[in-house]
């Protein structure tokens, strides 16, 4: 892990450059899994994760998307590199895609649509490429999971495939939040519950919260026929920040955006964006990047109260 974490950008680079120079079939594959082994161990760096500019990384994401894609049309059998390719896309929609969407005037209603599905693409996209390194690992997931018999699907996945069912998930339903009205993403909105309810009982404290943070949203916002309700969303918070420290933005974001404003309750909702606006950046140098993005929109989203509550709740 920790020899990971310390190759030096350079090498990347060499590495990239040695696939193109190389003509012999057989040592181009070594020389496209040696890049890859790159790539696809990128997750615990922190080169673009610790940024505290979301406008470098955001400039530098697509070469490399398209560097991922690249290597893993050359080994599609790679089952981590699929993993890495899908969450890159996963995590580049959602930060540089979906949430300026949010953030748009009300008279760019156009823009904003268009923005909405290009998410929901790239994020269907990622959700591609994570099945598709699942499918490596356990040959019948996919055509399981499609065919809406979660349990079967499930019954062939393993506790040392936590990382794929967790980003197949976060990616189906992020789709759907992009685009909730499409239906065949509403009634899929069960299966991908399932897979983060599975990673929830193989690793609690999968990603230091990350199952808790989005079911934080799902408990919030969905009714309860489909099985939301405000309780299960602050238990999920509770949970969220204590898995966190209270080092991530998110959680209070996610609380503040579903829960406070479907009650109505402005003076929550300003103390949960508080808090995520108090958090110190650096302190969680892994998340820094997130946290940053996550207080820009908290920002914005204290400015535009006015959208989201009908009466003024008080100070």
């Amino acid at each position: 892990m920790g020899d990971r974490r310390a190759r030096p950008v350079v090498s990347l680079i060499a590495g990239l450059l040695f696939v193109g120079t190389l003509s012999c079939c057989s040592i181009n594959q070594l020389a496209v899994r040696v890049a890859a082994g790159f790539l696809a161990g990128s997750g615990e760096s922190t080169v673009f994760t610790g940024d505290d500019d979301p406008e470098l990384v955001g400039a530098a994401l697509p070469f490399a998307l398209k560097t991922y894609e690249a290597l893993l049309e050359s080994d599609p059998r790679n089952a981590p590199l699929a993993l890495a390719t899908g969450r890159a896309f996963v995590a580049y929609a959602f930060a540089f895609v979906q949430a300026p969407s949010d953030q748009l005037p009300s008279d760019q209603v156009d823009r904003q649509r268009d923005l909405r599905l290009r998410a929901k693409k790239l994020f269907l996209r990622g959700r591609g490429y994570v099945l598709q390194g699942l499918e490596v690992r356990r040959p019948g997931f996919t055509a399981a999971l499609e065919r809406g018999d979660t349990a079967a699907a499930l019954g062939r996945a393993r506790r040392e495939d936590v990382d794929y069912l967790y980003w197949t998930a976060a990616a189906w339903m992020a789709a759907f939040s992009a685009d909730p009205f499409d239906f065949s993403l509403i009634v899929a909105v069960p299966r991908a519950v399932s897979l983060l309810q599975r990673v929830d009982a193989w690793d609690s404290s999968y990603g230091a919260g990350a199952v808790q943070e989005i079911l934080i949203s799902f408990y919030g916002a969905a009714p309860a026929d489909l099985g939301g309700g405000e309780d299960k969303a602050r238990a999920s918070f509770q949970k969220a920040i204590a898995l966190s420290r209270g080092l991530r933005a998110g959680p209070y974001l996610a609380l503040a955006t579903t829960v406070s404003v479907k009650n109505q309750d402005a003076v929550e909702f300003r103390q949960l964006l508080g808090k995520a606006l108090a958090i110190d950046v650096n302190s969680d140098v892994p998340d820094r990047l997130v946290n940053v993005i996550n207080q820009r929109r908290a920002r914005w989203l204290l400015a535009h109260e006015g959208d989201y509550f009908l009466e003024e709740g008080g100070d």
